[in-house]
């Protein structure tokens, strides 16, 4: 039945009056003169205030309840005040049907709104089925459709008419589906389709499962893996498929279907549903295949350098050991030779004598031969050349590779590269390029072809050109056409046209002036200003801030933030007084308040929810942040394994968690005690890292942190003190590249101005990205002293304007460079702004890029602008650095609590895939907000509970107060999810009873 899609009491729910905010009161139930005069036609008391409420209540629903007298009180109460009445006054209205249905007629023709008819039930059919293209969750289009009738002024008809019309048009959207792929449809390639669903007896798997699963490692194994696949795909003509005809949101949600559908399951299916599915995953399989075979050749191959690199460093490590010895030969042979007494005859014999020929000769024999430019690096690299040769030849058979102009020498490279490999031909032809070739690396080439050494210059010249590849591919020199990573860099931001239609907005919403002529100039003021504060504290010259007899810049560390003594105290207090609460417990209450299980949604659009789905959807929450697993939970809580990974599987992924995410950070930041805090204008992000078990392509040896290998997880968080960003990286990529991803992608209600970072977080590329995006970059710098400053004009006129200060400006700032390619500055920003692109993708490229890339040039040259009136303004406000540090210290005490959660198998992730290991890392920030959610809630209810006694508990002392803590909640043993029984031991208003606590009761482990 199409009812199925809401529980009987939501179905009550949406057929009668909601809760109403003051937003709400204030805009719909505020009448205007005309609407008194025409209510006052009503006469009777009841009947003026009966219509007054469907009068309001028609625009606010789109529809009017049935019961009009149990409409809010508040909205009631303040109609009758302006009509002169009181609100008894509606008791009894509508009792008689026919004369609440008349008013009600006359109601929505002085409103101009209109009862359904046949017009406007097939219009409304058109945009129901236009909107389940997009999205097919039930309840969604219900909602969309409620919107959409109440646009257009239209009185919603019942409950079950509207969800009977959502169920025709998800029908309709899957016949419309495979209608607009049919002609992709044909006998060959719809046997093909039904044949990825049939084992393989070679792989012991259906072709579906194998296109599926992703490696584990970067390998020649399975670099050939993927090659295979690659290929695989394009004999079924998966990179031709155009499926634009679909829209974007249907091509995701089938592939969603699709990657979570067992190949039976899909087989059971009619073939109209199921070759649209196997399509879509197709297209889909073909891109993501390509991409992960130049990724898996990138790390490959740079597996193998940094092996080369560790060699190297053994080696030069061996050669200065060897180097002290003739070292401590050479400071007993000086002597002898500065001394002019000594006789040039009498020499030789004398230091034979005193040093020993054989040590002489020892050391004559241990002489080592200069090292080239590299110090050996590439020679070393050359003994991997047959580990390297296993996959290079299948990727560039497989891949093709362009550029632009700069790159044209390695594109052809490439190309005589690819001849040799499939003629077998060994020999580089002399008119081979080299352009490519670092100056490092020439004198290998040069040796090699005076020494008529081909083999030799065949190794290093096919080094050279796949280092050069990757390194190209890195920056987007060299792109892969129908990639969708490593795509033409161009291919990610707004095309000329695109822009102008957005160049306007895009400038008022980040308050930059489009004319570089304008523009410019208050950068200039902007960067005057920073330097005249810097000036005044280095004149100062005894401050923390200082420069040295050298002129050289002095930065003290900040001493320890003056925390008031009252502070901890009262954080014991309140500690005393939260009830103690076990996780699951706490998930269920922090759900009677934020709702944030609604959020997770059937990824095939299924709607009816069973009675446990929520206690199932708190189990998988547990199992994961706590890195338990499904099966330590299932063994933990009772609930059977099966249940729990099927849960997992259809509920539990990126797009839910998020969603969960935002309801608890949005109920957390409206909390009274949460602005004690900050104002939520203020972030920060930080890498926190994880030790791994088996392989992962994720996972790295990083000897400062794991014993074997492990991953980073990239954070986001508020100076409210909670997460609203996550993200898994590779523990030894840059954390830079990632910083602008979730302060653009932020879907909460925090209002993030500024940001803040760690020296990880920093590059020029960032500080001019951030300033074009609206957003201040505010990092604590390690060695900010030793940074390159600018100034916009000579040396002479920068120290004379600040005689302290200007000689620390050693470099001018390249303006022409910058107000030349303003506009596709701007452009680039909008393109990260309006979501056309990732940042983190544009600011690897950009970071990565060569001298010859202009645009890169001109950002870098802005950030570097932008980093001085940073540095200036970091310099000469101690306010400042000490707020910067505060906020680095939060997310220190976040990464504190989420360790605590994730304490089962050691810390250890055991989820291999990158998705799987993303989707634990943000169960664990949902479930990190929620414990923070709940501190904050309950440390509100105790301070309230003080106040009320007549204490006085100073605000500035809670400022200092974090609920990043985790002393009340039990994270460990048995655990049980019964969410009604949670539910019944709550008050009214969804709280436990605080503890009564002695003032000299002992804390709780702070």
């Amino acid at each position: 039945m199409a009812t199925r899609v809401f529980s009987d009491e939501e179905l009550e729910g949406l057929r009668s009056f909601p809760a109403i905010g003051k937003d709400e009161l204030i805009r719909y139930f505020t009448l205007a003169p005309a609407d008194e005069v025409f209510l006052r036609k009503f006469r009777r008391s009841q009947n003026v205030l009966g219509a007054a409420v469907q009068l309001s209540a028609l625009p606010w629903l789109g529809f009017v309840p049935d019961d009009v007298p149990a409409a809010p009180p508040a909205a009631v109460g303040r109609l009758a005040r302006q009509m002169g009445l009181t609100a008894g006054d509606l008791a009894g209205y509508g009792e008689r049907e026919q004369t609440r249905t008349d008013h009600l007629k006359e109601i929505a023709e002085y409103l101009g709104w209109k009862q359904p008819k046949a017009i406007e039930h097939k219009e409304l059919d058109e945009f129901l089925l236009a909107r389940a293209m997009e999205h097919d969750s039930p309840s969604l289009l219900f909602r969309l459709g409620c919107e959409y009738l109440r646009s257009a002024k239209v009185i919603r008809p019942g409950v079950v008419v509207l969800l009977e019309k959502v169920a025709s048009a998800r029908t309709a959207a899957e016949q419309e589906t495979h209608a607009r792929v049919a002609h992709l449809l044909t006998g060959e390639r719809a046997r093909g389709l039904d044949n990825l669903l049939v084992v393989d007896p070679v792989l012991k798997s259906s072709r579906l499962h194998w296109l599926g699963t992703g490696p584990v490692q970067a390998s020649p194994t399975s670099v050939g893996g993927e090659v295979e696949k690659l290929l695989f795909l394009r004999g079924l003509d998966a990179h031709t498929l155009n499926l634009s005809a679909l829209p974007a949101e249907r091509r995701r949600h089938l592939a969603q279907i699709g990657r979570r559908l067992t190949a039976q399951a899909l087989e059971r299916r009619e073939a109209n549903r199921r070759h649209p599915i196997l399509l879509t995953l197709l297209a889909q399989s073909a891109v993501d295949v390509l991409d992960s075979v130049v990724q898996l050749f990138d790390q490959t191959l740079s597996g193998s350098e940094s092996r080369a690199r560790i060699k190297l460093r053994d080696e030069l490590a061996e050669r200065a050991k060897l180097s002290e010895d003739r070292l401590t030969l050479l400071d007993e042979i000086l002597p002898v030779l500065a001394d002019a007494g000594i006789p040039d005859e009498a020499v030789g014999t004398l230091l034979r004598g005193k040093i020993g020929m054989s040590r002489l000769i020892a050391a004559n024999a241990g002489a080592t031969v200069r090292l080239p430019k590299d110090h050996g690096h590439l020679r070393l690299l050359e003994g991997s050349y047959t580990y390297i040769r296993q996959f290079a030849p299948k990727v560039l058979k497989a891949v093709r590779f362009k550029g632009g102009t700069e790159a044209q020498p390695l594109i052809e490279a490439l190309e005589i590269l690819r001849e040799l490999n499939a003629s077998g031909a060994r020999t580089v032809p002399e008119a081979a390029p080299t352009l490519f070739v670092p100056t490092r690396w020439q004198g290998y080439l040069d040796e090699a072809a005076a020494k008529g050494d081909a083999t030799a210059y065949r190794h290093y010249w096919e080094l050279c050109v796949l280092l050069a590849l990757r390194d190209g591919l890195r920056s987007g020199d060299v792109y892969v056409p129908g990639s969708r990573r490593y795509d033409n860099p161009e291919a990610y931001l707004f095309k000329p046209a695109q822009w102008e239609g957005h160049r306007a907005e895009f400038c008022r919403l980040v308050g930059k002036n489009s004319d570089a002529s304008e523009a410019l100039p208050l950068v200039m003021d902007e960067l005057d200003e920073a330097l005249t504060d810097l000036e005044d504290t280095l004149k100062s010259g005894d401050g923390p801030v200082r420069l040295n007899d050298a002129g050289e810049l002095v930065i003290s560390p900040l001493t320890a933030e003056d925390i008031p003594s009252e502070a901890e105290e009262l954080h014991g207090e309140l500690e005393r007084m939260l009830p103690n609460v076990p996780i699951a417990s706490l998930l269920v209450e922090m759900d009677r308040h934020t709702s944030f299980l609604d959020c997770f949604t059937h990824a095939g659009g299924k709607q009816a929810r069973s009675p446990q789905l929520k206690r199932n959807l708190i189990a998988c929450l547990i199992g994961l942040s706590t890195n338990m697993g499904l099966h330590g939970m299932a063994s933990s809580c009772g609930i059977p394994y099966d249940v729990l990974a099927w849960t997992a599987e259809w509920y539990i992924r990126e797009d839910t968690l998020r969603e969960a995410n935002i309801c608890l950070v949005n109920y957390h930041h409206q909390l009274p005690m949460t602005a004690m805090f900050g104002s939520g204008t203020l972030s920060s992000s930080d890498g926190q890292r994880f030790p791994t078990r088996g392989k992962s392509i994720t996972a790295r040896h990083l000897n400062k942190y794991f014993v074997s290998e492990g991953i980073s997880t990239y954070t986001h968080v508020s100076d409210q003190h909670s997460t609203f960003g996550t993200k898994v990286i590779v523990a030894t990529h840059r954390e830079a590249h990632y910083v602008l991803d979730e302060i653009l992608g932020n879907a909460t209600d925090l209002p993030i101005t500024e940001h803040a970072t760690d020296t990880h977080g920093v590059t020029l590329v960032n500080f001019g990205l951030f300033d074009l995006v609206g957003k201040q970059l505010s990092p604590r710098t390690r060695d900010l002293g030793k940074i390159t400053l600018y100034r916009m004009g000579a040396k002479v006129e920068a120290e004379e304007k600040f005689p302290t200060a200007g000689p620390l400006l050693t470099k001018k700032a390249n303006l022409d460079l910058v107000a030349d390619h303003w506009d596709d500055l701007l452009r680039l920003a909008g393109s990260l702004k309006y979501g056309h692109a990732t940042a983190s993708l544009i600011v690897g490229k950009l970071s990565a890029s060569s001298r010859q890339n202009a645009l890169a040039a001109a950002l870098k040259e802005y950030g570097a602008i932008r980093r001085t009136i940073y540095a200036a303004k970091y310099l000469s406000d101690p306010a400042y650095r000490r707020k910067i540090a505060r906020q680095l210290n939060k997310g220190e005490s976040l990464h504190a609590l989420r360790r605590q959660l994730h304490y089962a198998r050691e810390g250890k992730v055991t989820r291999r895939q990158p998705e799987q290991q993303n989707e634990q890392a943000w169960c664990l920030t949902v479930v990190t907000n929620a414990v923070v959610c709940w501190h904050t809630e309950y440390m509100g209810l105790a301070v309230g509970e003080l106040r009320g006694a007549g204490r006085e508990v100073d605000a500035e002392v809670l400022a200092h107060i974090s609920p990043a803590r985790s002393s009340a909640v039990n994270f460990y043993g048995s655990i049980t999810v019964d969410y009604d029984r949670e539910l019944a031991q709550l008050d009214e208003k969804g709280h436990r009873p605080l503890r009564t606590v002695t003032l000299d009761e002992p804390g709780t482990g702070l």
